[in-house]
């Protein structure tokens, strides 16, 4: 999904289902397409896409599903979704009672009563962020940066009272948060590096990674095994699972363009990585980088730095600057 200006949103790509507005059932949409908003003149402020569905919000908070789950509510600030559970934040039931975070099936088409539901407290609700902006928190990071919510089990997970976030990001099997200094937490499974502590290990809790401490991030991002951070000076740290040169390292897959591997072998480097070798087009042993369990420094173009960053499951997306145009 693409917003062009205020309220006008494109889709493309696979849509099976129907999940983007105006795109037809059963099309693959190659090239962008202006969707129909929910609602004629409708504005919309925020898209959560799912496997086969897409969840809409207006700024006049209005929510609308489109896809393999439809349906449409009022009192809406926010949505999220997922294949297993559609998370609303919206006014709470009777006069006064503040704004409430709910838990549906994605197929309830939010009638009835909800999975789980979680009063948003008033101290949240007041908070502002520097300058006297409304701080309200994208989802799946409630406002006032205190807890998120989760796909699974348990579906809301309170932070640390000291730790302020500003930006939650999850992957496959792991999370990655940005607090209000700039430093990066990981957590959850790190089996393929994706936490970036020099392990393969899990943590249970928020864990600083100490290989990036001292530099401030301004963005970071969770694929399906990797991560990837971008410093507040224009720099990218990337770690974690590298099977298909998401880590835009030597990977196995361009190891082996054109020839198949007659063996390989492996081993830990000092610095953590997994190291593997290939055999090579002249017969020669090629190596790649299997896991990176490490933040590494990527290097850019002279004259360029990183803006921001984004994961798909298995790929990463670098947006850049021209030093000279910016000048």
């Amino acid at each position: 999904m693409a917003e062009e200006r205020r309220g006008s949103w494109f889709g493309f790509g696979f849509c099976g289902f129907g999940q983007a507005l105006g795109s037809g059932r059963g099309r693959q949409v190659h090239s962008p397409e202006p969707l129909q908003t929910p609602g004629e003149g409708a504005d919309v402020c925020r898209v959560s896409a799912s496997w086969s569905y897409t969840a809409f919000v207006t700024r006049g908070g209005r929510l609308e599903l489109s896809g393999s789950a439809g349906c449409a509510a009022g009192g809406c600030r926010d949505a999220w979704a997922s294949e297993a559970l559609l998370v609303v934040l919206r006014a709470g039931p009777g006069r006064g009672a503040g704004t409430e975070l709910q838990a549906w099936a994605p197929g309830s088409a939010l009638s009835g009563e909800p999975l789980w539901a979680h009063t948003v407290g008033p101290e949240a609700e007041g908070e502002d962020a520097p300058g006297g902006e409304p701080q309200a928190g994208a989802l799946p990071l409630l406002p006032g940066g205190r807890a998120y919510v989760s796909p699974r089990p348990p579906f809301y997970s309170p932070l640390a009272p000291e730790l302020r976030a500003r930006r939650l990001e999850l992957g496959a099997e792991h999370a990655l948060l940005l607090d209000e200094a700039g430093q990066v937490f990981s957590w959850g499974q790190g089996r393929h590096g994706q936490l970036g502590h020099g392990t393969l290990e899990a943590e249970l809790e928020p864990r600083p990674l100490e290989a990036l401490q001292g530099v401030p991030m301004a963005e970071v991002a969770a694929g399906g095994w990797h991560s990837v951070c971008v410093s507040e000076t224009g720099d990218i740290y990337i770690w974690g699972w590298n099977d298909s040169g998401q880590l835009a390292l030597p990977s196995r897959s361009l190891a082996e363009v054109g020839k198949a591997a007659a063996g390989e072998a492996s081993g830990l480097k000092e610095d953590g990585c997994d190291v593997r070798t290939a055999e090579g087009e002249s017969g020669g042993l090629a190596p790649f980088i299997a896991i990176q369990p490490f933040p590494a420094l990527l290097d850019l173009p002279p004259g360029t730095d990183a803006v921001k960053a984004s994961c798909g499951s298995r790929h990463t997306a670098v947006v850049t600057r021209s030093l000279t145009s910016a000048e």
